[in-house]
């Protein structure tokens, strides 16, 4: 019978015979198996490189730790990569790996009771494959820093806080519905990419739109600006929009009260967040005087 710690096992044995270079490649990461790992790697290996993701909802949830960026103090081999699209599962040491379906947490490698049911399976490190799939993430990935650990730490904790049911690891964290908060959009993505800091009060209404739009960490300008639009887009106050018509502010503000249940000094504080947002990341703008938000460029 197999044993609860068989992937453990697998792992452990290719991480021992590393002696130049070990690669680990996998969207959830626990801080604490990432350590025991980093202890299996040989004095020789130059270079550790971790590639994972975060997102507010995962990190809420407990599947990923972005305090793993913590060992690159300790061990200058460690380099952290962040990859939004990752999916894969792989674990390289020099010409020798580990593909399959297994995460680096507890229930993935069986270290924990109530273990899941995962696989993993050794190939070369030159399959065509693995090759492939290593460079797409090579492409896509981004560096670290403790500044987005921090970041996405920050979003997950305000999740947990305004979670209206408990969420356990691996389920989809619930969260309230979202309407956005900032009053200039465009702080959100200098926030985002580490680039700036605010006051306390406005980086808390920056990080709140973030954590409830769910957007993972790592994204360039055009594809977190992609990532927002498609988010405002699918409001369900806005499908007027969608179908090319134009949306008055009272209609606008009427919905919302309607649909959040709000106070209309509420609801229509909201409607002008709303429309400085569709104008900054989408082809919107405002008719003077009759303030009805309309698509395309803005008459002169």
């Amino acid at each position: 019978m197999t044993q609860p710690d068989h992937v453990w096992r697998q792992i452990e044995e290719l991480i021992c015979r590393a002696s130049r270079h070990v690669t680990l490649v996998a969207p959830f990461i626990k801080k604490p198996i990432f350590e025991t790992v980093v202890t299996l790697v040989p004095a020789s290996v130059e270079r550790i490189h971790c590639v994972t993701r975060w997102t507010p909802a995962e990190v809420a949830t407990g599947v990923s730790d972005p305090e793993i960026i913590e060992l690159t103090m300790r061990d200058k081999r460690i380099h952290v990569s962040l990859c939004p699209p990752l999916h894969a599962k792989i674990y390289v040491a020099d010409d020798r790996c580990l593909i399959g379906s297994a995460n680096l947490t507890g229930k993935a490698t069986g270290r924990v009771t109530h273990a899941n049911f995962e696989l993993l399976v050794e190939t070369a490190t030159a399959h065509p494959e693995v090759q492939r799939v290593l460079g797409q993430v090579r492409a896509a990935a981004t560096d670290a820093t403790a500044h987005l650990a921090t970041l996405v730490r920050k979003q997950a904790q305000f999740l947990q806080a305004n979670a209206s049911t408990p969420s356990t690891e691996r389920e989809a964290f619930p969260a309230p519905r979202w309407y956005p908060a900032t009053r200039r959009p465009e702080n959100l993505y200098t926030l985002y990419s580490g680039r700036g800091t605010f006051a306390s009060a406005v980086e808390t209404g920056i990080l709140q739109d973030l954590a409830l739009l769910n957007i993972p960490i790592g994204l360039g300008e055009t594809e977190f600006n992609t990532a927002v639009r498609t988010q405002l887009n699918g409001m369900p106050e806005l499908q007027k929009l969608q179908t090319g018509e134009s949306l008055s502010s009272v209609e606008l503000e009427n919905a919302i009260a309607k649909h959040a249940g709000v106070s209309n000094a509420l609801a229509r504080r909201r409607t002008e967040n709303i429309a400085a947002w569709l104008q900054h990341f989408d082809r919107y703008y405002t008719e003077v005087g009759m303030w009805k938000l309309r698509k395309g460029h803005e008459l002169m």
